[in-house]
């Protein structure tokens, strides 16, 4: 099988998976050999909180995250193909870190391929994006901010917790059930799609106080060289374009310093935390 046969066979499964959840489940699934299974525990758990809230509906769901799971699926079933034909070599640059994953999996191979996939996404569909509501448009942007700090927690763990860097690798290996922590948005936002046209300062006060600590205290003081470090390991300049001034700005998104104030404790994190810190 060569790329652009590999390439409209996973359009086709992809295509035929768009009204049937399950099938789209057992696809994803269907990526992890049984010795790689673990590998997909977050990937997959994350994929039904999106059946769940039905953003993946065909009907009534969101383009955008739509558009966003084809592509990490597309991508996926591509370097399989290509793989098992002894061709991963000549995949395109997005499923070829997939058929790098397989070829010689670990944590940080399995960051690299899957914020590749989801980063390209994001770039090519800002415009569905867009047509979300400010609060929906907040969920996006904190679900990347969150899934380029835990491949710096794995790949670079001195750049995401500072002087305790050497506890990072361990709880966000996407094989453990830890990393949910950080990558599981059930208990951090509204459940249903769409959601009201709440005011964003809303959407962040009706946070938990462990969610809210981690975004504001752990992630977003470092946004800017955690964007640069992913610019970096996925080979995508264009990252950094998705943060302004520390904060994060996709799909036209605007945050005021007000909406993000920050308590006691959640400052005495940041501090503890920087990378600068001795």
């Amino acid at each position: 099988m060569n790329a652009d046969e590999a390439r409209e066979v996973a359009a086709r499964r992809v295509e035929a998976a768009h009204r049937d959840a399950e099938q789209r489940i057992a696809l994803a699934q269907s990526f992890y050999p049984e010795p790689l299974r673990g590998y997909g525990r977050a990937e997959i758990a994350f994929l039904r909180w999106e059946i769940e809230r039905g953003v993946l509906d065909h009907d009534t769901g969101s383009p955008w995250w739509r558009a966003i799971n084809d592509r990490l699926l597309h991508d996926k079933l591509e370097a399989a193909l290509l793989h098992a034909a002894g061709e991963g070599a000549a995949a395109p640059p997005r499923a070829r870190l997939w058929s790098e994953f397989l070829s010689a999996p670990s944590p940080a191979a399995w960051y690299r391929a899957h914020n590749r996939s989801i980063v390209s996404g994001y770039l090519d569909h800002q415009a569905l994006a867009e047509a979300e509501i400010p609060a929906e448009r907040m969920m996006i942007n904190v679900t990347l901010m969150r899934v380029l700090f835990t491949h710096a927690l794995v790949a670079h763990p001195a750049l995401a917790l500072g002087r305790f860097g050497l506890i990072g690798r361990w709880p966000a290996d996407p094989r453990g059930s830890a990393v949910r922590l950080f990558l599981d948005l059930r208990d951090v936002f509204p459940q249903r799609y769409p959601l009201q046209d709440v005011p964003i300062a809303a959407l962040l006060a009706a946070e938990g106080r462990i969610p809210r600590a981690m975004d504001y205290g752990l992630i977003v003081p470092k946004l800017t060289p955690v964007y640069a470090f992913a610019a970096q390991q996925l080979d995508e300049p264009a990252v950094t374009t998705l943060i302004a001034d520390g904060n994060p700005c996709y799909a036209g998104l605007r945050i005021k310093r007000s909406d993000l104030a920050t308590d006691r404790i959640i400052r005495l994190i940041a501090r503890l935390t920087h990378p600068a810190a001795r």
